[in-house]
C-alpha cells in the first residue's frame, strides 16, 4: 500500500497460441503487453514472460527501464 492506503496495480494483457513445428509437434508461444506503457515482449518460455513482468512493477527489485 502507498501512504494514502491504496493499492498499487499494473495492467498486463497475455495471449497464448499454439505453431506447428512438424512432424505433428506444437509448441506455445505468446505475446505480453504492459497496458500503461504499450510496451509489448514474445515469448516462447515462462521465464522471458516472468523477467519482463518483473521488469515493469515497481519495487520488483529489477530496474523497470531496463531491457
Amino acid at each position: 500500500m502507498d501512504k494514502e492506503g491504496q493499492h498499487h496495480s499494473e495492467l498486463f494483457t497475455v495471449r497464448l497460441w499454439q505453431e506447428e513445428q512438424g512432424n505433428d509437434q506444437v509448441t506455445w508461444r505468446g505475446k505480453v503487453q504492459h497496458v500503461t506503457s504499450g510496451e509489448a515482449r514474445y515469448f516462447h518460455d515462462w521465464s522471458t514472460l516472468i523477467a519482463f513482468l518483473l521488469r515493469r512493477l515497481p519495487g520488483s527489485g529489477t530496474d523497470s527501464d531496463a531491457d
